[in-house]
């Protein structure tokens, strides 16, 4: 018996230290747990999928997009539907330069107008505010779910918007976003991949080349960018 005291003690020990680093990993994981989220940036090229309802309803679309965080650009194509009647939308977003490009193919033409950067819709502004932090599906059991965050702030000329993203690699699902003077715009986005294949993208079309800067009343940004087709549509009515 006195032979295995020492062996016993040994194993003491090592149980002991097991235990302290078992309860070392839990304070470590709480502590992670308990800190707030803070506002993010998604990865610096990414390309993805998107639903559009704009003008509070007036105006639905899906289509595609490719982002360039390091150059500040944002290109989307878009095929959608006013009321009855289907369109084309390719647009061409330059926050850097604080210009937006409609492009319009089949007449070979383009409108070069001011781009409010306020709001930038590739990454959580660093003045958001946290709405909360939800799970998307169930966190019954692992691959259930997917863990998000929901922030909301201001936008220029009286508007709000929420945006939520993913907690982990900080990837955009939701934009919604309101303005006195063209409603309601959601935005949905999917099967979101890292990089960029083209890096055309970003380059302007020759018809572009020597369009005038146009004057407006106050420059566009993402959601009026949207929504111009509806709102033009309005205009006409």
């Amino acid at each position: 018996m006195e032979s295995q005291a020492p062996l016993i003690g040994v194993f003491k020990l090592l149980n002991m230290n097991f235990i302290c680093v078992l309860t070392c990993l839990s304070l470590l994981m709480a502590a992670a747990a308990a800190q707030e989220p803070k506002p993010c940036v998604v990865p610096p090229l990414m390309s993805g999928g998107f639903n559009v309802m704009a003008a509070s309803g007036l105006v639905m679309s899906s289509g595609t997009m490719s982002y360039d965080a390091l150059g500040q650009r944002l290109r989307v194509r878009n095929v959608g539907l006013i009321g009855n009647e289907t369109f084309t939308l390719d647009q061409l977003l330059i926050f850097n330069q604080k210009v937006y490009y409609e492009i319009d193919w089949s007449k070979s033409s383009c409108k070069k107008m001011p781009l409010d950067v306020t709001f930038i819709p590739m990454q959580v502004p660093p003045d958001a505010k946290l709405v909360g932090q939800a799970f998307l599906g169930s966190s019954s059991s692992w691959g259930m779910s997917l863990l998000v965050n929901t922030w909301h702030g201001d936008l220029p000329h009286n508007g709000k918007y929420t945006v939520v993203f993913t907690e982990i690699g900080c990837i955009p699902v939701t934009f919604t976003g309101f303005s006195p003077a063209s409603g309601w715009t959601s935005v949905s986005t999917y099967n979101w991949v890292l990089g960029n294949s083209n890096p055309m993208e970003y380059i302007p079309p020759y018809f572009c080349a020597n369009v005038k800067l146009e004057e407006t009343e106050t420059p566009h940004t993402i959601f009026t960018a949207l929504e111009s087709l509806a709102m033009k549509t309005k205009t006409e009515e």
